[in-house]
């Protein structure tokens, strides 16, 4: 494993509990792949724009001569676009926010998921190019999510797993920090989760 792409998107700093976890992740992860290239992008202090009219014709565009027009509305997809598809291991790092992800992982998805970058069209349907590539997802939530009566309410895990998998990142794995607004899980949530990442083999 030679580069590995952490996305953090939580804007709580030291209070993240999906912040922790990583941390404990990259440390792991290191440990485990002593030569790889890190690149920590920070979501929550870079605050990428949102896919407006130029970016969405810029990054959609089949006309090369507009492309070429279009090149500087487009360089900041093409830019994490790259960064994507150059890294062997993709681990995401964000809070539920009213049962689904924040603005700002929905802003890096929109600019990397892209037509004849990281997929395309064929007349059998949909195929992803970012093959060969793992991903891992610490998803950090309030309640408890993977059993129990608020299960369905889960937009988290179910839309990045499709979304990854659209791209071709199927060999995703997830580990959960939940409970945290529950005082009884709280207080061992980030404990019980680290303590996975920390036996974790790739």
């Amino acid at each position: 494993m030679n580069r590995i792409l952490m996305i953090e998107v939580s804007p709580r700093g030291q209070d993240s509990a999906s912040r922790a976890v990583a941390g404990t992740l990259a440390t792991r992860l290191a440990s485990l792949c002593p030569s790889a290239q890190f690149v920590r992008r920070d979501l929550a202090s870079e605050r990428l724009p949102h896919l407006d009219d130029v970016t969405l014709r810029a990054i959609s565009t089949k006309d090369p001569a507009e492309a070429i027009r279009l090149k500087e509305a487009a360089y900041q997809s093409d830019r994490l676009t790259d960064e994507l598809l150059a890294s062997d291991l993709l681990v995401i790092a964000t809070p539920m926010w009213n049962f689904g992800i924040p603005s700002a992982l929905k802003a890096w998805i929109d600019l990397v998921v892209r037509p004849g970058r990281t997929f395309h069209y064929t007349d059998g349907g949909v195929v992803g190019l970012a093959k060969n590539k793992k991903a891992i997802l610490v998803l950090a939530s309030g309640g408890v999510f993977t059993e129990g009566p608020w299960r369905p309410w889960d937009f988290v895990e179910p839309y990045l797993r499709q979304i990854l998998g659209f791209s071709g990142i199927e060999d995703v794995r997830c580990v959960r920090v939940e409970g945290m607004n529950i005082p009884d899980l709280a207080a061992g949530a980030v404990e019980k989760a680290n303590k996975i990442v920390e036996s974790l083999i790739l």
